[in-house]
């Protein structure tokens, strides 16, 4: 079943708190995501679970069973790395295989086969990893992974190193093949869209503190915290302060706007606004705001403008692919229903109207 779970657990090493305490339960046989920037402890959490390391505190149980500082050598687990480590003196068949082997298993050349063709390497079957690609070497530690048909499969980063296109294909066969298969799958990134890309569930850290687990898309939509939300936003949230004057909210020193289905226990919050939520074309119950154009770059399909106004340095990614005149004043708008809101110590008191009505 391979249901995995954090009792109470935390790392240290000496005076270093890796990871403060923290209880997690895995939903067996789906993707959780661990999410976080670099060194937010998404590591440390999957070495403890693999048991490459030992939690200071609490028990790592799996179906019910302790199996704290037990070895991963002892553990029916498959691990793939930021560093795609291969059997150099094997052929890609036989680093495919060699699982299949060890557990003596039969029909182990159309195990192979299959694997390969999934993972689309069947022309290399013959090469040692030395004649592949980055690409295709990372490919034949995933299908030896998947050959290890074991119950815990453990990611740490593993298209971090290749490019762009690269990272695109295997994001979209990573999803299909973890969808096929029975295993509980722990995928670590620091990117947002491949946590909503592989969907399942994410948990996102920050210096070593669990802030929320749930499925993937009600973290995305629904983040607990102005850090969640944070940390699951690429390009950066857009973030700026209110206060409560006459009924109305003033963005700090800038344009007032009304916050529907707001309680006013604060006089003062923050807002958040990603980046896809601003736009250059006015809708009617709009908020405007100038500022100057700093840097317009194209990435795939979408165009990501950056800018400065009176209330910092903001983003807005349209979708599609623009032209935008660097240092041109334009104006810039938002729906004050589509913005989170925090209050003051953090928690989110609001998600954007059209979320919370689905949502209900």
């Amino acid at each position: 079943m391979a249901h995995l779970q954090f009792s109470e657990v935390s790392k240290s090493v000496g005076a270093d708190v890796h990871l403060h305490r923290m209880n997690l339960s895995l939903q067996p046989h789906a993707v959780t995501v661990l999410l976080g920037a670099t060194q937010a402890g998404k590591t440390s959490v999957m070495r403890v679970m693999a048991g490459l390391d030992v939690p200071t505190q609490g028990k790592v149980l799996v179906d019910g069973h302790d199996v704290t500082g037990v070895p991963v050598r002892e553990r029916n687990v498959a691990m793939v790395y930021q560093q795609f480590i291969n059997y150099p003196s094997l052929t890609v068949y036989d680093n495919i295989a060699s699982p299949l082997k060890l557990r003596h298993e039969s029909h182990i050349d159309a195990q192979v086969i299959s694997l390969a063709k999934r993972l689309h390497i069947d022309p290399f079957l013959d090469r040692f990893p030395s004649e592949l690609s980055g690409g295709q070497q990372q490919r034949v530690a995933l299908a030896r992974a998947l050959a290890k048909n074991a119950p815990l499969i453990f990611l740490d980063e593993p298209l971090v190193n290749l490019d762009y296109k690269l990272r695109e294909e295997l994001r979209e066969e990573l999803s299909q093949l973890f969808a096929m298969g029975q295993s509980t799958v722990v995928y670590a990134t620091t990117d947002p869209a491949e946590a909503l890309l592989l969907g399942g569930y994410t948990a996102v850290f920050k210096e070593g503190h669990l802030l929320q687990y749930g499925a993937t898309l009600d973290v995305f939509r629904h983040p607990a915290t102005l850090d969640v939300a944070s940390a699951f936003s690429d390009p950066p949230l857009n973030v700026v302060s209110a206060r409560l004057h006459e009924g109305r909210w003033q963005l700090n020193h800038g344009p007032y706007l009304v916050l529907p289905q707001l309680p006013s226990m604060h006089s003062q919050v923050t807002l958040g606004i990603r980046a896809a939520g601003l736009r250059v074309e006015e809708k009617t119950g709009d908020v405007a705001i100038t500022g100057q154009v700093q840097l317009a770059e194209i990435s795939g399909t979408d165009t990501f403008v950056h800018f400065h106004c009176a209330l910092g340095e903001w983003v807005m990614q349209k979708p599609g692919v623009h032209f935008f005149d660097l240092g041109v004043q334009l104006t810039f708008y938002f729906d004050p229903n589509e913005v989170y809101v925090f209050a003051p110590e953090g928690d989110l008191m609001r998600a954007p109207l059209s979320l919370v009505q689905k949502r209900a």
